[in-house]
């Protein structure tokens, strides 16, 4: 067979993108290229040596590629790969407590991007089809490479972009190569301010004269992080102008702004606004413990037969304390706020009086850890057959679980309030919202009360088990043929339990607690960033910006209220304050997702006159079913526990749903990828496929869900569809690229994808189990009727007249809260459900990438830039209230410019990397809160360095001082507008400084 290769000598050509290629690539092409006498074969390490192999398999590849390569053995350009992945052209990520988790490419989010390890599928445990880059070490990373453009030979699932993250094999570097690290990290966001440690090792050597090699690596790695948010609980409620909100009448809505003279600048009729839930402050610390461990064993018997038996382990422990204060709004009559011009308004201030105090000031904590483990087993034979046949076979079997790792189960939320307030008030103005409490500061820790909780476990479970069979057969002078087929199995088992008491009006007495474990802290000393003043305010309320929070002792506490109160809602302790791991009582679901694909593609090289060209055409043919198996709860009774929360209950023993719903769909996918090269060293590739991206495995999941509990506005809940079809993408990409010196190349590149198959996940009204809602029934028509237009006053008044005679409406012992369960004649409780269906609407993705890398001689420095600008088409519509019968808006999320710079030095041992990565504002979900609401992330940059030293007394030995995040940089969410924040986040700076010693 015939490889096309480069007529002028380069470093570190082909035979450095075989060393770092796919173990799918035949064993035969090693020899081949190291025979060819056209290539050069040098040994170069090294930032510089990592940009030419990443440069040289752009090059060589049948399509558009970019890729990241290991600067050595065991040295990955960061230590997080979605980091690295960001500074590649078109790809952007996503920061879970500052550090890189989920990667974009060419705008289409996580989802959308096929992430595979040595060319496998790998389990996941989110629901959601993309890899969580934070469970895996770098260290055993050999290169990453990112294919945008699609093949026949292609595994399906990535609409921006297959991603396949390759590992170390000794076969592919020959000999006995060893390197072990040590790193000391200290996280600036932390308040607990520990340096935590991190060491990695990698063990490599072949034996038998080549024949059989074996790899071990493994890494430990501690982290202690910590975050300070501000958020707007959950999300804010959205009305058109028109509503008359009368507090009481026909056309009232629960949370609608009335027309009187304490609205500055009310919204118009014209208009749409929104208005607060609540407003936390909520402070986190998380350790995390990740282990890696992967074992590589080759053998070659014969020159045409190589075997790799390999396994992989990651294990991820993470353990999250959290604190907050918030304050919810209960959207009384006496508010008072300060509002934006239209057409969407939002309130500059938002405040609301309470004239007979005791509204609660909340402050909850919760203490609970989850782990991710996951192992994959994986067989990989090659074998020439002839001098003109090619085969390979490749099996794994890989499983991923999430679990609970705490007593207190994989999420905990215990909360206490003071029954002081007298107002609420939130100044939107800044990036911080700023809340003032009436009466606030001047919280006792001998004012604390238990109120509700909730204990909840989690479990998710995915197995993956997939057969892969290639091979290529090469014409005498006619091009070759690659062809496969491949079986792939996917079963998902999710199950999740909670132990909810919804005492939220409060248990017990003051004294219950030492006030001693109520530590007071400071909030507003916490925040960084601009906040809001006040300024733009003209009301009458008492503003007392809140700044006392306790972080109080979440054990302590729990234990005490353990002994004190009593609950129905046992879980395993008996008490109510503990997790239950009874999972078959509640919600349990089950979906496998089997699909089986064949592919034949055509490769063909020729010359074009004196132009060298490659053309690659082929058709790959995906069939896939779906089968969901769901038990969820269902509820028959509701109990109005509190001025805005609704309890749903169940009053049977056992309250399942069961059910099976199915789906299937197949599709015929043709590709074609051109490249010539029309003058030396410079190439013009076009390309065209068609592709598409499976739903997430939360969409296509059965049964319905909802929360148990429900405010006067109604309950929320959501439901799968096994029947959904995967988005369907026409891809069109042009590109040149001159790669005009050594380790310097230019390149630009315009890609079209034209998407039909859009996921709505719109709300639909529904009444699911025609439950009487309490809340607005007869009684409190009745309340009003006789001049009680608050729901304190209903609610005492409702107690009062039927109290004695009305067993749905009962004083709690427990707590002396008033309940009022719905009675006959009630309306059934209204419940907003979301359900992901596949929209007829189409839309055109399109954009340009410009990329640059080039070192100034022998110097030693050197820089890389990129810019990616993408068009995502129609925009969201933030008029668009997107109510039920409101016309579907379909758009995609995490679409973005994005930029990259890089200024690099080496030389004489030393080297030096400064980063600068920039991603403009997106729109990052469209079903925030109640309703689908918008939710966009801001602009965010971010600047990282990396510094490195040979010590020349010692062969092998390199110090190195990394530094992330360095000017600190936060995140920002918003809603229909930049004054509806919804999240605002800072992290801070990661410091590092370690030794890696190679031989």
């Amino acid at each position: 067979m015939k490889f096309r290769t480069f007529k002028k000598t380069r470093i570190a050509t082909s035979l450095s993108v075989v060393l770092s290629a796919s173990t799918m690539m035949p064993a035969f092409a090693a020899d081949e290229a190291a025979a060819d006498e056209n290539i050069e074969v040098l040994q170069v390490t090294g930032i510089r040596g990592s940009l030419i192999k990443s440069m040289d398999l752009k090059r060589s590849s049948n399509g558009i590629v970019d890729a990241i390569n290991a600067e050595d053995i065991g040295k990955f350009p960061d230590s997080n790969l979605a980091e690295s992945l960001q500074r590649i052209t078109g790809v952007s990520i996503d920061r879970q407590n500052g550090e890189g988790s989920r990667v974009s490419v060419r705008g289409f989010g996580a989802d959308q991007n096929l992430v595979m390890l040595n060319n496998r599928q790998m389990p996941v445990t989110t629901g959601s089809r993309s890899f969580d880059f934070a469970n895996i070490a770098s260290e055993a990373i050999s290169a990453v490479e990112v294919e945008k453009t699609s093949q026949a030979k292609n595994s399906t699932g990535g609409i921006g972009a297959t991603i396949n993250v390759l590992t170390h094999r000794p076969l592919s570097s020959p000999g006995l190569k060893a390197t072990f690290g040590v790193k000391a990290v200290d996280d600036q966001s932390t308040d607990e301010g520990s340096v935590t440690p991190e060491l990695s090792g990698l063990y490599s050597n072949t034996f038998a004269d080549g024949k059989f090699g074996i790899s071990i690596s493994a890494s430990y790695q501690e982290r202690e992080s910590g975050n300070q948010q501000a958020q707007v609980g959950t999300g804010w409620r959205s009305f058109p102008g028109i509503v008359d909100q009368d507090w009481g009448g026909d056309n009232a809505e629960w949370g609608g702004v009335p027309k009187d003279d304490n609205q500055i600048n009310r919204p118009g009729e014209d208009d749409v606004y929104a208005v607060p839930q609540t407003t936390v402050y909520r402070f986190e610390e998380q350790q995390r413990t990740r282990t890696n461990g992967q074992l590589v064993l080759q053998y070659e018997p014969i020159d045409s037969l190589r075997a790799t038996l390999d396994y992989t382990y990651m294990q991820n422990d993470v353990d999250t304390q959290s604190h907050d204060v918030s304050a919810w709004f209960n959207f009384v009559p006496t508010q008072e706020s300060t509002w934006s011009d239209g057409p969407v308004s939002s309130p500059l201030v938002y405040s609301e009086t309470y004239p007979d105090g005791g509204a609660d000031l909340s402050m909850a904590a919760g203490d609970y850890g989850t782990r991710d483990e996951s192992g994959s087993l994986g067989f990989n034979l090659e074998w020439d057959a002839t001098d003109n046949l090619f085969l390979s076979l490749d099996y794994h079997t890989s499983e991923a679980e999430r679990s609970p790792n705490s007593p207190n189960g994989s999420n905990s939320n215990l909360s206490t309030a003071a029954f002081i307030r007298t107002s609420a008030a939130t100044d939107f103005t800044g990036d911080v919202p700023v809340l003032a409490v009436g009466g606030g500061n001047a919280v006792r820790p001998e004012d604390m009360r238990v109120t509700g909780s909730v204990f909840g476990n989690a479990r998710n479970k995915s197995e993956v088990e997939q057969l892969q069979i290639n091979g290529t057969y090469v014409f005498e002078e006619a091009g070759s043929i690659d062809f496969g087929i491949a079986a792939t199995d996917v079963n998902n088992h999710s199950q999740s339990v909670n132990v909810q008491r919804n005492d939220w009006g409060g248990v017990g007495a003051e004294g219950d607690f030492d006030p001693s474990w109520f530590p007071a802290g400071s909030v507003q000393d916490k925040f960084d960033g601009s906040q809001g003043d006040f300024s733009d305010y003209e009301g009458s309320a008492s503003i007392d910006p809140q700044d006392v929070i306790f972080l109080w002792d979440f054990e302590a506490v729990r234990a005490r209220a353990a002994e004190l109160y009593g609950s129905t809602a046992v879980g395993d302790c008996g008490n109510g304050f503990c997790p239950s791991t009874d999972y078959a009582s509640d919600t349990d679901r089950f979906t496998q997702e089997e699909s089986q694909s064949a592919y034949v593609q055509y490769n063909y090289e020729g010359e074009w006159g004196d132009m060298p060209f490659d053309v690659h055409f082929g058709v790959r043919y995906e069939k896939t079913d779906v089968e969901s198996k769901s038990a969820v709860s269902s509820y028959d009774q509701a109990t109005w526990i509190a001025e805005t929360e609704i309890a749903l209950q169940s009053t049977t023993s056992d309250n399942r749903v069961f059910g099976t719903q199915t789906g299937s769909y197949d599709y015929f996918l043709p590709s074609f990828n051109f490249n010539i090269e029309v003058v030396e060293d410079i190439y013009l590739r076009a390309a065209y496929s068609e592709t598409i991206g499976r739903p997430d495995y939360t969409s296509i999941q059965g049964g319905t869900t909802v929360g148990t509990l429900a405010n006067r506005g109604g309950g929320s809940g959501e439901s799968g569809n096994p029947s959904l079809l995967p988005l369907e993408s026409t891809n069109y990409d042009f590109s040149g690229e001159w790669y005009y010196a050594d380790a310097s190349y230019v390149s630009v590149g315009y890609f079209r994808k034209d998407v039909t198959n859009f996921i709505d996940s719109n709300p639909v009204n529904s009444t699911i189990y025609e439950i009487a809602d309490p809340s607005n029934g007869v009684y409190v028509a009745e309340a009003i009727a006789a001049g009680n237009v608050t729901a304190i006053d209903q609610r005492q008044w409702i107690y009062d007249t039927y109290g004695a005679t009305d067993p749905n409406v009962t004083l709690n012992p427990d707590n002396g809260n008033i309940e009022i369960t719905g009675n006959p004649g009630d309306p059934s409780l209204n419940f907003v459900l979301t359900t992901p269906s596949n929209s007829s609407d189409s839309s055109v993705i399109d954009g340009w990438e410009f990329a640059v890398q080039h070192f100034f001689g022998e110097s030693g420095f050197g820089m890389q830039a990129n810019y990616t600008l993408v068009n995502a088409g129609d925009s969201y519509d933030n008029y668009n209230l997107n109510r039920p019968g409101d016309d579907p808006q379909n758009v995609l999320t995490n679409i973005s410019d994005t930029a990259n710079v890089v200024a690099i030095y080496e030389n004489y041992g030393f080297s030096a990397r400064l980063a600068w990565n920039w991603r403009d504002e997106f729109l990052n979900s469209t079903g925030d809160g109640t309703g689908a609401n918008p939710s966009y992330t801001e602009e965010y940059s971010q600047v990282d360095f990396n510094i490195g030293y040979d010590i020349a007394a010692v062969e092998g030995l390199t110090v190195f001082f990394e530094g992330l995040n360095i000017t600190e940089e936060n995140t920002r969410t918003h809603g229909r507008s930049t004054t509806q924040v919804l999240n605002y986040t800072q992290t801070g700076a990661r410091y590092s400084l370690g030794a890696r010693y190679t031989f």
